[in-house]
């Protein structure tokens, strides 16, 4: 029978963890041509969230842990548990049970019709009506200003063959876009609708600070748009500069004086230019930051300790 790999991370999640395996599980029963294991990767959770992942694969075996050192934040870990499942096909759920789990037959059936990736897409959400219209607001800018075609309202929930997570082992990125990477290597994906409820239980583990790592992330990894457009304006400010200065000199001249140049235009201008300036330095500064963390080339994550994954080793070894 063909393994399929659920890779579910998570953080303080001890109010749904045990849910989601329930919910797994029940869905894979009904699938008896398949095989499964769920994977759980946990980034140094400092509520029960271990205890009970423990509890559960000391009772059933196709449930694997692996625990991080420390916090290895939302983009390192999801991406390297991917890297370390075996099945034939991945498919990454998130531990809140936003991901809706009735669509993993969904996506198996489109897998088993040759697609390589099957996309689910949001088409609406149980979250907050500001909160989804501003993501959607970013993957429309960003499916303007990137290089490649990204696939708008999806977080990485779907199902992707083994071929896929082969070819990503073989990206040597410390800081992976994972969504941009998908569509960076160009196989036909297979999109599926939902609508994403809103979390039940617990608190969301997003703030400013994450969607914004994640929004530059992309941004920087997949367009140099923000770096010619500070070219750009640099020329354009700097003509339509000269421009003002030459009819305020002549304008004096004509009128000397009548004409005032008061401080008011040139307080206004410093301050203008130095926001235009300010801004662009900061898009360079993210740039440079992402340049910076892909030449230390640091691991994606450090485990503190992984459970039950030395069982599909042995089955691999009674295979031979």
């Amino acid at each position: 029978m063909k393994l399929i790999s659920i890779v579910t991370p998570c953080f303080n999640e001890e109010e749904n963890v045990e849910e989601l395996y329930k919910q797994v599980k029940v869905i894979f029963e009904n699938l008896s041509e398949f095989r499964y294991e769920h994977i759980f990767i946990d980034n140094a959770s400092a509520d029960n969230t271990v205890p009970i992942l423990k509890r559960l694969a000391k009772d059933d075996q196709n449930v694997k842990i692996i625990v991080n050192a420390r916090n290895f934040g939302h983009i390192r870990s999801p991406y390297y548990a991917m890297l370390q499942a075996s099945g034939e096909a991945v498919i990454p759920i998130v531990a809140d049970l936003q991901d809706p789990t009735e669509m993993i037959p969904s996506f198996i059936k489109k897998w088993e019709e040759g697609y390589k990736v099957v996309l689910g897409v949001k088409v609406s959400s149980g979250e907050s009506f500001l909160m989804f219209n501003i993501r959607k607001m970013y993957y429309n800018f960003i499916n303007r200003v990137s290089e490649i075609e990204l696939t708008k309202n999806n977080t990485g929930f779907g199902l992707y063959d083994k071929r896929i997570i082969e070819i990503l082992r073989e990206v040597d990125d410390p800081y992976p876009y994972f969504r941009g990477l998908i569509s960076d290597i160009g196989f036909e994906s297979f999109k599926i609708e939902y609508k994403q409820p809103a979390r039940k239980r617990g608190l969301t583990k997003n703030n400013f600070y994450t969607l914004y790592d994640i929004a530059m992330l992309g941004i920087t990894n997949h367009s140099k748009l923000p770096l010619r457009l500070a070219a750009m304006s640099g020329f354009l400010l700097s003509a339509l500069s000269l421009l003002i200065a030459m009819v305020y000199l002549i304008y004096k001249i004509l009128y000397w004086n009548s004409f005032s140049l008061g401080i008011a235009p040139v307080v206004i201008g410093i301050f203008f230019f130095s926001s235009v300036q300010l801004f662009f330095t900061g898009i360079i500064g993210e740039y440079i930051g992402s340049i910076h963390t892909q030449v230390l080339k640091r691991p994606l994550v450090i485990e503190r300790e992984r459970i039950n994954f030395e069982i599909q080793q042995d089955r691999a070894k009674g295979n031979q």
